[in-house]
C-alpha cells in the first residue's frame, strides 16, 4: 500500500506466493489478491491476516470487478472463476481452451472477452450460459497478452508480443480492423476514454501512446521512455496519471513512477 501524497510505502501484505492480480473493493474496504504460486485468492481488510480466501485456483492471475453483478472474476488455470465478494466462494466457472491472460467485461453484462495466447485466440464467453460464444483468431501475430475495451465504439484492443503490435477488433463482427507496431514485450494496456487514446506499457522500457484516427487508423503519437523491464502499470483516469512499476535492477531499487497525462 502506497501513500500517493507522500510517495511512500505504508503497508506490506505478506507472505504471498507470486502475487499476480490485485483489486480493491471500495464499498467493503477490501483488497483482493490472487497468488499464482499458491493458487490462492485472499481478501484483506488490514495487512495482518486475510478475512476470506479460496484455494485451488491454480496459477491465479488477473482480477476484474463486476460492480453490476457484485462479483469478483479471477483468471486461473484454463478458466475464469466468478467469486462472491464477501466469502470468495466460487459461484461459476467459465472453461477456456488455455490459460487466460487479460480479460475485459462488457458493460452490458452479456460478454467476457478473454486473451488466450496458448491457442492464439480471443475467446468470447456468454455470461448467461457460461459457454464460449465465439473464438476470434489473432491474425498475423502471437502472444496476445494485454487487452483494453472501448465498449462505446465496439472496439477491443489487443497487444501481441510476436511481433509487438497493437490490434483493434470490431466486437460486433470479431474482425481485426487495424494494427500498429509498438514497443517490445507489451504487458499492460489501458484505454483513456476522455482522450480517446491508449497506453501500452512495454517491458522494452517504453510506454507507447496510440490514438484511434479516422477510418479505424491506429497512430503511434508518442513514445515515453521508462526503464527496462517496466511492464506493469495502472492508469487512474481521475488523476490523469499512469503509474508504472520499475523492477530493481543493477543495484537500483524498485520504484513506482507516476506519469501525468496532459
Amino acid at each position: 500500500m502506497v501513500d500517493l501524497g507522500a510517495g511512500k510505502r505504508t503497508t506490506r501484505f505478506s507472505p504471498l506466493s507470486e502475487p499476480q492480480g490485485v483489486a480493491y473493493l471500495a464499498a467493503r474496504r477490501r483488497v483482493i489478491v490472487a497468488s499464482g504460486g499458491s493458487g490462492r485468492v485472499a481478501a484483506y481488510e488490514s495487512a495482518s491476516s486475510a478475512v476470506a480466501s479460496v484455494e485451488g485456483l491454480d496459477d491465479a492471475d488477473n482480477i476484474r470487478l463486476d460492480p453490476a453483478a457484485d462479483r469478483v472474476i479471477v483468471g486461473y488455470g484454463h478458466a475464469l472463476a466468478v467469486l462472491d465478494p464477501l466469502t470468495l466462494a466460487v459461484g461459476q466457472r467459465f472453461e477456456l481452451p488455455g490459460h487466460p491472460e487479460a480479460f475485459e467485461l462488457d458493460p452490458s453484462g452479456r460478454r467476457v472477452y478473454v486473451n488466450v495466447p496458448s491457442s492464439g485466440q480471443i475467446v468470447v464467453i456468454d455470461r448467461q450460459s457460461g459457454k464460449i460464444a465465439a473464438t476470434w483468431p489473432v491474425i498475423g501475430a502471437a502472444g496476445n497478452f494485454p487487452m483494453a475495451l472501448d465498449a462505446s465504439s465496439n472496439r477491443l484492443y489487443v497487444a501481441t508480443r510476436r511481433p509487438a503490435l497493437l490490434q483493434a477488433y470490431d466486437t460486433s463482427t470479431g474482425k481485426r480492423v487495424s494494427e500498429v507496431p509498438i514497443g517490445a514485450d507489451p504487458d499492460d494496456l489501458f484505454f483513456d476514454s476522455g482522450r480517446r487514446q491508449l497506453y501500452a506499457v512495454c517491458g522494452q522500457g517504453v510506454v507507447d501512446i496510440v490514438r484511434q484516427g479516422e477510418s479505424d487508423r491506429l497512430e503511434l503519437v508518442e513514445r515515453v521512455q521508462t526503464a527496462p523491464g517496466a511492464s506493469t502499470g495502472l492508469f487512474v483516469s481521475r488523476f490523469s496519471t499512469l503509474f508504472v512499476a520499475v523492477p530493481a535492477r543493477a543495484g537500483a531499487s524498485a520504484q513506482i513512477r507516476a506519469y501525468t497525462i496532459k
